[in-house]
């Protein structure tokens, strides 16, 4: 595929249902009753710690990173090419323009969290720098979906 004319741009919500599909055909665990339902992003994109971003082609979905930032820390999550588009440097040109959003936020520290059967996103996030912390993660969660 040529990824010539990809374009990565902001997401709006007029592009949920294919982020959704995306995440779907990657195999990234969503809540679509939780945190990732069409109203908790709406709400995420006013709140103005969101740096979400998506890769286009042909008006088409192929690509999307979720960046979110506390302040001080920055996180990537929700990381996916559509499998027709990977190894072209979509993920890697999306990680970039977050990483570069956060700068200039000056947000130095950038994190992402992956589930430990995910060796594809482990590999890659090596690959681009990033070193494994060793921590212990706890969540209180007010429901299954959040």
């Amino acid at each position: 595929m040529n990824t010539n004319n990809i374009i990565i741009r902001e997401f709006t919500m007029d592009d949920y249902e294919q982020v959704t599909a995306l995440w779907t055909q990657a195999g990234i665990h969503y809540r679509p009753k939780g945190r990732e339902s069409r109203s908790h992003l709406a709400k995420e994109l006013q709140g103005g710690q969101a740096i979400f971003l998506i890769a286009v082609t042909e008006g088409k979905v192929v690509g999307v990173v979720l960046g979110t930032h506390d302040g001080r820390k920055g996180w990537i999550n929700r990381l996916a090419v559509a499998n027709a588009f990977r190894r072209q440097n979509i993920a890697l040109k999306m990680v970039a323009a977050v990483e570069s959003r956060l700068m200039t936020l000056g947000i130095d520290v950038t994190a992402c969290l992956i589930e430990p059967e995910n060796t594809a996103s482990k590999s890659f996030f090596y690959k681009i720098g990033y070193t494994k912390v060793p921590v212990e993660y706890f969540s209180k969660r007010q429901s299954t979906d959040a």
